[in-house]
């Protein structure tokens, strides 16, 4: 119990930190339209937003996003929405990679754009999500972690993995990594967004930063000059 909350302080220390500095640099960032990253975790999110810094945007905090998990459990976005208006230009990972975010943001930010990042198949993101998840976040060693392994993890709070397997992925805790269940999660995710965008194509980059011309994609449908060269790889598992 002490371990739990003193990791769930150090989190939030971490988190008032990001939003007092995110903020002063939002004091004098230029005025740009909000870009949501909204592919899944393990898609090259973290590649992503290092690219979106490099493009002189203010990235908002994941620290800070992830507190929210329980409201996106709840259907409640007002929180969400009131830290996009003040914290950052560009968001990635939780919550925004959670199924609906994205159509409560939309609402909210009629003039934004959308990043959906896919891998090549949906079995090399599973393989790359249980490699990660394994690596960080299994005391027993196994890959992928058990639900006991879960539910023991801290991240910003004890079991918030485990509710997030079972929230997100649908998935018993006897068995919270079950291969088909999440490759036909990440399918139906995929398709669900681009079926939303389907009559709006210039407000979704739908975007896989392995691939020879991403970024020059990426550049222009932020408006930028075409540049060369690759995403910078971060997280790469």
């Amino acid at each position: 119990m002490y371990k739990t909350m003193v990791s769930a302080c150090k989190w939030q220390i971490l988190a008032t930190i990001q939003t007092f500095c995110n903020r002063q640099k939002m004091r004098s960032a230029n005025a740009r339209d909000k870009i949501f990253c909204i592919g899944l975790n393990k898609t090259g999110t973290t590649s992503w937003s290092q690219a979106m810094l490099d493009l002189g945007y203010v990235v908002g905090s994941e620290t800070v996003a992830t507190m929210f998990f329980y409201d996106w459990v709840d259907g409640d976005f007002r929180r969400i929405v009131n830290y996009c208006r003040t914290d950052g230009q560009v968001f990635q990972d939780f919550p925004f990679s959670l199924p609906n975010t994205y159509k409560a943001i939309d609402r909210a930010f009629p003039d934004c754009k959308f990043v959906l990042t896919v891998r090549d198949s949906a079995d090399q993101w599973y393989e790359s999500l249980i490699n990660f998840h394994g690596k960080r976040w299994s005391p027993s060693g196994c890959i992928p972690p058990t639900g006991e392994d879960l539910a023991k993890t801290v991240y910003w709070k004890k079991g918030l993995l485990a509710d997030y397997c079972r929230e997100v992925f649908q998935t018993p805790s006897s068995d919270p990594y079950n291969r088909e269940a999440l490759l036909s999660f990440y399918q139906r995710y995929n398709q669900e967004i681009q079926n939303y965008f389907s009559e709006r194509p210039s407000d979704l980059l739908v975007l896989n930063v392995g691939d020879s011309e991403a970024y020059g994609r990426l550049c222009a449908f932020l408006g930028f000059p075409q540049r060369g060269g690759d995403f910078p790889w971060k997280n790469k598992t």
